[in-house]
């Protein structure tokens, strides 16, 4: 038997999705604009990073290969490898959101083909009665926000107002999300996930597949700053997922980041919380030294897609690419005989795209380990192929969706 690491790097998109157009993304790129500002030095910042994109050993795990694949060019100013060690390729989302749930169920073999529930992006986002019945209910006197906003602007907006009020600050996304964020020491850290827990009851009839708590501390909007203690309040899954199959297979997956918060809990044996991408990194290590075989790793980068690609911040995406890049090594020197690692994304969040929401675009896979020989995999019609080759690596039956590239 053997262990299996499938780690998400969080809005790593490459482009090329056949339906962008639909979701108004048709060019978006989230590797290869990257790639393109910082060939043409947009992407420098001092004392952070400068020149161009440098990926050397996800280059060489094919990502370069599979970005070509998805878009049918490479990126600027990142020259193929003179090799490339295990399997490569790049996939097409089938769900009918670009959200993560959506993305992170369909890899993990369960794609979403229903429509989940939106908020007018225009005048009140919430309706009277929702709103009425969260203060109601979650006994405050009542919100602030309801409108669609960017998270780290709508605290500085609100933030004083809050603190002197008690309101919580509500808004929401082209994601399908209620996001409330209070100040942890005046409002309360544990009164907040409270909330959000009586949110998520009152969401049922709605179809909104998140509510998240955004807790955020300081004393003036100019030090307003979000913790890591962020949770995320999900629906349950419309099907069981990979997870709930080791789960009844007496196998432990071993949950790092926000994937327990985004599976609802269902089929996770253990949560390993921490906070910004090289702590994600540095506690997985640590698990790996700890899964046994049959178990699944699993690990959500946040940061990409967080600190980056939604701040439409280029120079910060590109520098914790690297920095994640340059870390691989330590993670491949944990590896044993019979292990397999999957490098993928849940969609896309093209930092140089209009507004400040995902983007629809195809993402990268990239498998390696001892005994993976090395070839392409093309473009998959779907995530699901990612979980069912979990599936098969640790010898579990084949589910509904996707088929195994092994």
């Amino acid at each position: 038997m053997a262990r299996a690491f499938l780690f998400v790097l969080d809005s790593f998109g490459i482009g090329g999705a056949p339906d962008a157009a639909a979701f108004g993304d048709d060019g978006a790129d989230t590797l290869g604009h990257i790639a393109e500002f910082c060939a043409a030095g947009a992407g420098d910042r001092e004392g952070l990073r400068q020149g161009p994109l440098t990926l050397p050993n996800m280059s060489a795990l094919g990502l370069l290969h599979a970005a070509k694949l998805a878009n049918k060019r490479l990126p600027a100013g990142m020259p193929l490898p003179e090799r490339v060690f295990g399997l490569y390729g790049a996939a097409s989302e089938v769900s009918r959101g670009k959200d993560t749930p959506s993305g992170h169920w369909e890899i993990a073999g369960t794609p979403v083909t229903f429509d989940w529930g939106y908020f007018p992006a225009e005048g009140d986002a919430f309706p009277a009665e929702l709103v009425e019945a969260i203060c109601r209910e979650g006994e405050v006197p009542g919100i602030l926000g309801n409108c669609h906003a960017s998270g780290t602007d709508i605290i500085a907006q609100y933030g004083d107002e809050h603190m002197r009020t008690g309101k919580p600050i509500c808004y929401t996304s082209s994601d399908s999300v209620f996001q409330i964020a209070a100040h942890e020491h005046s409002f309360g850290l544990e009164r907040l996930l409270e909330l959000c827990q009586t949110v998520r009851r009152l969401l049922d009839d709605y179809n909104i597949g998140r509510v998240i708590a955004r807790p955020f501390i300081g004393a003036t909007p100019k030090d307003f700053t979000r913790t890591g203690n962020r949770r995320d309040y999900s629906v349950l899954p419309p099907e069981p997922t990979l997870l709930d199959r080791l789960k009844a297979a007496d196998r432990t997956v071993h949950a790092v980041g926000k994937i327990a918060d985004i599976f609802a809990h269902q089929g996770i044996g253990r949560t390993i919380k921490a906070n910004g991408n090289m702590e994600l990194f540095e506690a997985t290590l640590k698990v790996m030294d700890e899964a046994e075989d049959g178990d699944l790793v699993f690990t959500n980068f946040v940061d990409f897609d967080m600190l980056y690609g939604h701040r439409r911040d280029v120079p910060g995406y590109a520098a914790a690419l690297e920095a994640f890049d340059a870390r691989l090594p330590d993670l491949d020197r944990k590896l044993k005989p019979g292990d397999i690692v999957i490098l993928t994304a849940d969609h896309g969040c093209d930092p140089t795209w209009r507004g400040t929401d995902h983007t629809r675009e195809r993402v990268p896979i990239l498998v390696f380990g001892p005994g993976i020989r090395t070839r392409s995999i093309g473009v998959l019609p779907g995530f699901a192929g990612i979980g069912e080759t979990v599936a098969k690596h640790l010898g579990l039956e084949p589910g509904l969706h996707g088929r195994s590239f092994l």
